[in-house]
């Protein structure tokens, strides 16, 4: 990002690099280094700092931050859940940390583990078979859709397309494309729903899949989900679930009983793992059985002598999408986490995901326009632009929602509390939205003011970052 650094020292909210603070020449040798002179420098300035002054830094730049332990971070669609320290002292014991690579025999408490999470997932799903090695939810989504192109290769069905609704996830549509398919996109109805009289008019031969959130992007449950699951079946489709609103459905609902044919599971949304940055993550897909053979390998199983647990690869297996068995430590924390709430720890879990979003929905006093939503809604900011909204909730001490997304909603606010907010955390968030109502035109087009960052061209930032640090004043 492109920051103003003379502005922030005028304000004094410029926290210096440390090569801008006390350094020292320090020499390394480059007289004896075997490469080239232009590669190589004799000394370098390094910073020297006590551990008062380097602790005290890292501090400063992490207050200048938001995060989920800041306070609410109530991104729409994105669920940002709150990661319990717990799940990461279980991560941290040292007996977990052996290489992959050993044998079968030399890790049976890992491999047990895996074999838990995999039950735990499918039975959570309605799924029968889980693999846990897709690093990502958007990864995990990928692998399936391969699993899907594999099972119709397999029974001699040349389907080229995918239908996804308008208002489905950005992945989705990338994943079916990356995967060779066209893209058939769906309106939705009037609802905000699946347009079942379109769906119907889409399917066909050449269909493949239909990938479908259920709740919608909205926080609408798709009432119609059977007579859509049929109608896809009967077409000789499979029906993918995208798993990113699953903390609705925790303990309630599954996607296999609703006639979901493969899903992936976003550990970081619904069982409170690290989000996101790029990775390590972790997005397991669960299938039904006739899909089973064409997950990635490996996989882990029981033995068949019935004792302990052994590795193997599914006989029709799109092979592997990432190494081992997928990223043990994510995979420890999604199992402790689910592992401590048990089963009524996860009913609990989707129900106040679902009471805080219509809580917070009620004392929102922008227009909401689709409902009654579950564990999300969808405000609009109306003729107020809902990126400068957003910015001003900056201004109220809290994180702004989604903002311009889904596009069915106009000036949008997508809006998903989770579950682990306080009514007063939840009224701290009204009162946010309803000042930035408020506010006029002016203000909120000035906003954010009390930011360490301000107005940032993001657009330049992204097509023209800078890579490499240069200090104030420098002309080169």
């Amino acid at each position: 990002m492109i920051y103003d650094q003379a502005r922030y020292v005028e304000n004094g909210q410029y926290e210096p690099l440390l090569s801008e603070k006390e350094t020292t020449e320090v020499d390394v040798g480059g007289d004896d280094s075997p490469l080239p002179d232009d590669l190589t420098r004799d000394s370098v300035e390094l910073p020297d700092l006590s551990e008062p002054e380097l602790a005290r830094h890292y501090t400063r730049l992490s207050q200048m931050n938001w995060s989920i332990d800041s306070g609410p971070y109530p991104l729409g669609s994105c669920t940002m859940k709150y990661n319990p320290k717990f799940t990461e002292a279980v991560a941290a014991d040292p007996n977990g940390s052996v290489h992959p690579d050993r044998s079968d025999e030399s890790i049976q408490g890992n491999l047990e583990l895996l074999y838990g999470l995999q039950e735990y997932l499918a039975e959570i799903g309605g799924m029968d078979a889980v693999t846990l090695q897709p690093p990502a939810g958007a990864a995990g989504e990928f692998a399936g859709i391969l699993v899907a192109k594999a099972y119709h290769e397999a029974n001699g069905e040349d389907r080229n397309e995918v239908i996804i609704p308008a208002s489905a996830h950005g992945t989705n549509f990338a994943s079916a494309a990356m995967a060779g398919y066209d893209v058939v996109e769906l309106p939705s109805a009037e609802d905000g729903r699946v347009d079942v009289e379109a769906l119907e008019a889409a399917v066909g031969d050449d269909t493949a899949a239909l990938m479908l959130t259920n709740p919608n992007t909205v926080g609408l449950f798709e009432r119609d989900i059977e007579h859509i699951a049929e109608t896809v079946h009967d077409a000789g489709g499979l029906l993918y679930y995208d798993g990113a609103n699953l903390n609705a459905l925790l303990g309630r609902a599954r996607p296999g009983d609703m006639g979901f044919d493969i899903m992936h599971y976003n550990v970081h949304k619904t069982f409170a793992t690290p989000h996101g940055g790029g990775g390590p993550g972790a997005g397991p897909v669960g299938v039904v059985d006739e899909l089973a053979e064409y997950l990635p390998s490996p996989r882990v199983r029981e033995r068949s002598s019935g004792s302990g647990y052994e590795l193997f690869d599914p006989e029709q297996s799109v092979g592997k999408v990432h190494g081992f068995q997928g990223n043990w430590l994510v995979l420890v924390k999604a199992y402790a986490y689910i592992a401590r709430l048990g089963d009524e720890g996860l009913l609990d879990a989707s129900a106040k995901a679902v009471l805080n979003a219509n809580y917070l929905g009620s004392q929102v006093e922008f227009d909401i326009p689709y409902g009654p939503y579950h564990h999300e809604f969808a405000a609009t900011s109306g003729e107020k632009d809902a990126a400068d909204v957003a910015k001003r909730m900056l201004d109220y001490g809290v994180h702004p929602p989604t903002t311009k997304w889904p596009e069915m909603v106009p000036e949008a606010m997508l809006t998903e509390p989770t579950e682990i907010e306080s009514k007063k955390s939840l009224d701290d968030l009204a009162a946010a939205f309803n000042n930035a109502a408020a506010d006029d035109e002016e203000t909120l087009a000035d906003a954010p003011t009390r930011t360490t960052a301000r107005r940032i061209d993001q657009v330049s930032a992204a097509r023209n970052p800078r890579l490499s640090w240069r200090a104030l004043g420098d002309d080169e």
